[in-house]
């Protein structure tokens, strides 16, 4: 299963891709009336901004089909120091880290299970070891067992590090996990 880079060509893809993933994956983790509520377009909006402020620091990695259709997007940089409700930093704010944190992964609903996963969780670690990352991190939602069980098979555990996210700014509190790996040395260290 190829992987590639994202490219802004990607954004709406990858907007609808992230979107109706959560609707799947989240129906009965999240209330209904913010995954009814989520909206492809602000999210496209969204990720333009992120990626557009990002590029350089942040690996934007993507599966398609044959024909094109993007099938899988995931994302990794430095990590956060303050937690999930910092914001991802730009090459201008990033000091020196040896923790790179994941931060999304997701496929289309109905080809979960299928690999594509895997396969782009294994391009963001490798891509994170050959820029001299020694460690990985991510969020995960406490009751998101299917989630939980895929970290876990590609070497992730929780490190007793708990916070509870803020879904919709007005209260809707989500209890978050946190999840972290060693990654391999791969003598580059290249940034």
């Amino acid at each position: 299963m190829p992987v590639r880079e994202m490219t802004t060509a990607d954004v709406g893809a990858v907007a609808e891709l992230r979107v109706r993933a959560w609707q799947s994956a989240y129906r009965d983790l999240l209330p209904d009336a913010f995954l009814d509520a989520m909206s492809v377009e602000e999210d496209a909006a969204r990720r333009r901004e992120t990626f557009a402020r990002t590029e350089g620091t942040v690996a934007n990695l993507v599966t398609e089909r044959a024909d094109g259709t993007v099938t899988g997007w995931a994302a990794i940089g430095p990590d956060r120091p303050g937690g999930i409700h910092t914001h991802i930093r730009t090459q201008d704010e990033q000091g020196p880290g040896e923790c790179a944190e994941l931060y999304a992964i997701y496929v289309l609903p109905g080809l979960v299970g299928t690999g594509l996963g895997r396969a782009l969780t294994a391009a963001c670690l490798e891509w994170a070891a050959q820029r001299g990352f020694t460690r990985a991190v991510l969020w995960v939602i406490e009751g998101n067992t299917r989630a939980r069980r895929f970290y876990e098979r590609a070497g992730f555990a929780p490190d007793g590090t708990q916070e509870t996210y803020d879904l919709d700014g007005r209260g809707t509190h989500v209890p978050i996990v946190r999840y972290a790996r060693p990654l391999p040395l791969t003598g580059s260290g290249a940034a």
